[in-house]
């Protein structure tokens, strides 16, 4: 009798023991862990850019612009900012909102936004003037440099006949080539009787370039004014869609039986910003083991026609998760140009075994697009063996126990 008692309380203890053991091999992680994760960033970056490489004023125009100082890097960067070269017959300045500024201090992965002004002396001519601009770093081991290439034109000249004329504020209009410019005209009649004056304008082969009154749509081809009086119209222009950057001039043209007269018009195209991004399979999903390396590689493409000077890669990711990109960054992205991107995911070592999100951004110039990857997480095997090796280690000991108290 002593002896079963003595049994049944063994197995009772050695099936809590069985029990603890399967809990623990099923929650206890391992003890190695990998190292202190690598930052995404390089150790140090910088660049200054200006937000425009060139500009078309007329004479006597100021110029001011947005100039950005971007720190890439892991550790804050202390700048100095020099205009190396300022044409003769202007006055340029690099300015925050109050002072002209030397220097900045751009924090780790942040930007800066100053202020390029340049200022024309009475008397300086149309041309082209180029600016020089240069960032270094404190430690002079960084440097990075801008150039602004100012193009002075002559003021626009009334082109006119006797008892008419055209004016407008806004010959020169700037802007992408996806947009849509629309000029405001003034048209005088200094005619002493009513006249109904044609309308023409002239411009780059296939532009879409239409008139019409002032604040309203509907099209015209002719304007009817009374005597010494004005009306204003409007000129919308539409670019053709895969216009290059560039100046392209406008030509309009009034002209009644007694007067005409002409303005001349400039759309300053900067071009388009876009990014395609994806993958070559179109599959967004990957598979990826607790505390191990999951690759994909994806693709982005410059579908626009003006050049990214800087394109970053950014993850939203579960807590204590890794996401790594190799490159880094893409820089001078030009049209038409496709660059392969491998993304590195290492789920957390106590991450629950099931699927989960991460969302991938991929930023240019102006333009940003988003991936949201599906990783689904699953345990490694090498602990669901350890647990079974365990399990059969406790019940051999049963085994071997219940045949040792038997034979008493």
């Amino acid at each position: 009798m002593v002896i079963k008692r003595i049994g049944f309380s063994g197995l009772a203890a050695m099936i809590s023991f069985v029990i603890l053991a399967w809990a623990l091999s099923a929650t206890v992680s391992p003890a190695l862990g990998e190292e202190k994760k690598k930052r995404d960033l390089p150790p140090r970056a910088m660049f200054i850019a200006p937000e425009y490489t060139g500009v078309v004023v007329p004479e006597g125009e100021d110029v001011s612009m947005d100039l950005t100082v971007r720190n890439g890097g892991r550790q804050d960067e202390y700048v100095n900012l020099e205009l190396t070269a300022i044409p003769k017959g202007w006055d340029a300045q690099i300015r925050s909102y109050r002072f002209a500024v030397k220097g900045v201090h751009v924090k780790s992965d942040s930007t800066r936004s100053l202020t390029f002004k340049a200022e024309p002396v009475e008397g300086t001519g149309p041309g082209d003037y180029l600016f020089s601009i240069k960032a270094q770093t404190e430690d002079g081991k960084l440097a990075s440099s801008g150039e602004v290439t100012i193009t002075v034109k002559p003021k626009e000249k009334e082109k006119t006949a006797k008892g008419v004329k055209i004016t407008t504020s806004y010959p020169v209009l700037r802007g992408p080539t996806d947009a849509k410019f629309e000029f405001s005209l003034e048209v005088e009649s200094e005619l002493d009787q009513d006249a109904t004056f044609s309308l023409s304008a002239e411009g780059p082969k296939n532009w879409d370039i239409n008139l019409k009154p002032a604040y309203e749509e509907k099209l015209i081809s002719s304007l009817s004014i009374k005597a010494n009086r004005s009306e204003t119209m409007a000129v919308v222009v539409k670019p053709h869609p895969m216009a290059q950057p560039g100046q392209y001039p406008i030509s309009v043209k009034v002209k009644s039986e007694k007067a005409e007269a002409a303005a001349d018009l400039m759309v300053l195209l900067t071009g388009t910003y876009r990014l395609e991004v994806g993958t070559a399979t179109g599959m967004l999903s990957l598979t990826a083991l607790q505390g191990k390396e999951a690759n994909l590689s994806f693709y982005v493409k410059n579908s626009g026609s003006a050049t990214h000077d800087m394109v970053r890669f950014l993850a939203l990711k579960p807590e204590n998760w890794k996401v790594a990109f190799r490159p880094e960054n893409l820089q001078g992205l030009k049209p038409g140009d496709i660059k392969q991107v491998e993304v590195t995911v290492v789920p957390s070592e106590e991450a629950l075994v099931g699927d989960y999100a991460v969302s991938l951004a991929v930023e240019g110039e102006r333009v940003s697009r988003d991936m949201e990857l599906r990783v689904t997480v699953k345990a490694s095997t090498a602990w669901g063996w350890i647990g079974i090796g365990i399990i059969v280690l406790v019940i051999a000991g049963l085994v071997t126990l219940f045949v040792r108290m038997g034979r008493r």
